[in-house]
């Protein structure tokens, strides 16, 4: 079990370095070729986008893995159960988005041009939905390779389209161009789910009590996805206010909406990238710990299970602390070597602190949920937002310009990963 672990573990990190390195690749495609208007148009966009795919996801794929992995019951039954759940969301959430985006982008985010992107983003939550609920399935079953084949396979996809198509789509106008990144996530995915089907077993075959729904597996995946769901939209619904927020009080206080945009694309578009480089190791660590704590929390070897987040949490802090002193000391060498621009140094000085919890907040939350106590992350992802929201209101009409946004977000790092990291080791101490 124990290698287990580590080889899913080394497995999702090879892996994840490689998404990282390609995904960087079409960070700096884009940011060249849109330049910091157009990413700040897309940035915008993103809170929304991030939302959406929470609602549309439902939770569905860490609740898939933590079932999958207990092997206790038809898992076949179980993801085609879901599946039409899922599709039915997507088509009400992409009637929403078809009628109210022209809302969202001129009344919420004073900016007309998200218009035609905000519509796009209904298109692709179906294609996102389907992908994370197979890669759900291969998590639970501790198979981590086609998950990480599909992924590569889908950036570089991705990166290529982009290449191609950003260009063409700017001579209609910005606004299109920014539309078009987001509607390449539709091949993308695509692509992703066409990878997934060809790594299930040669023998694997699909009767008719596997695709006749199962009210037993719907409800007991959606009485996991609900809680996950919920701390996912929470902090979403705070993602999705932020530009709004910061948009609106900024402008009253007197900014500028050429600064807003610029400034808000900075810290988004460079500085959150970079400084969340890192979390593709601890999003792997978390990923590979969700089947086995489950597993083992479920069979009762809360010794085991605990050792096993200790490690988790060790092997992120292990990646982290060096990041953390490079970022530092050389704030400005990635800023510079990625992106060609010195804008936003100050803040990854300021942040890259306070980041060193981020990295070890994912696989303590993955820890909760799949100790089935995600309505404890939901809590923590709840007062965390709240507190964060407040503080980015008050700090915004202080005049401080984008650093209102630095102290909410850092606020919230540390409030959501002392809270999930204190209750997972209560929990534990309690069973022990």
């Amino acid at each position: 079990m124990k290698n287990k672990f580590i080889k899913s573990t080394l497995i999702l990190i090879i892996g994840g370095m490689i998404t990282k390195i390609i995904g960087m690749v079409i960070r700096i495609a884009m940011t060249r070729m849109l330049g910091a208007e157009g990413i700040g148009i897309y940035m915008l966009i993103m809170p929304t986008f991030t939302l959406f795919i929470a609602l549309a996801q439902f939770g569905m794929p860490i609740a898939i893995s933590k079932l999958v992995s207990e092997d206790k019951r038809n898992n076949k039954n179980l993801v085609f159960s879901i599946i039409p759940v899922s599709l039915t969301i997507n088509i009400i959430i992409m009637i929403f988005l078809l009628f109210f985006s022209s809302y969202i982008s001129n009344d919420l985010l004073h900016e007309p041009r998200c218009y035609e992107a905000l519509v796009s983003i209904g298109l692709v939550l179906p294609f996102i939905s389907i992908s994370s609920i197979l890669r759900g399935y291969f998590f639970g079953k501790q198979k981590m390779f086609p998950h990480v084949i599909s992924n590569i396979t889908e950036d570089f996809v991705r990166l290529i389209i982009i290449i191609i198509g950003i260009p063409i789509f700017l001579i209609k106008g910005i606004n299109y161009a920014v539309a078009f990144v987001i509607l390449s996530n539709v091949i993308s995915e695509l692509t992703s789910i066409l990878i997934l089907f060809f790594f299930l077993p040669k023998n694997f075959k699909i009767t008719k009590s596997d695709i006749k729904p199962n009210i037993s597996n719907i409800k007991e995946t959606l009485s996991i996805s609900v809680p996950t769901t919920g701390s996912r939209l929470i902090g979403s619904i705070g993602y999705f206010f932020e530009p709004i927020i910061l948009t609106s009080v900024l402008l009253k206080v007197g900014y500028s909406n050429e600064y807003i945009v610029s400034g808000y694309g900075v810290l988004n578009g460079y500085v959150m990238p970079l400084l969340t480089l890192p979390s593709f190791f601890t999003l792997a660590i978390s990923q590979a710990l969700i089947p086995i704590v489950s597993n083992n929390y479920s069979n009762g070897r809360y010794i085991y299970t605990k050792n096993k987040i200790k490690q988790g949490i060790f092997f992120s802090l292990l990646i982290g602390i060096p990041v953390t002193i490079f970022f530092i000391t050389y704030p400005s060498l990635p800023l510079k070597l990625i992106y060609n621009t010195n804008h936003g140094i100050n803040y990854i000085k300021v942040m890259a602190p306070i980041f060193l919890l981020h990295y070890i907040q994912s696989p303590i939350s993955s820890s909760l949920q799949a100790m089935g106590f995600a309505k404890i992350s939901m809590k923590g992802t709840l007062y965390g937002m709240i507190l964060r929201t407040f503080t980015l209101f008050v700090a915004s009409t202080l005049k401080i310009g984008l650093w209102g946004l630095v102290m909410a977000t850092s606020i919230n790092i540390i409030f959501v990963t002392i809270y999930d990291g204190y209750n997972v080791f209560k929990i534990l101490k309690k069973r022990i």
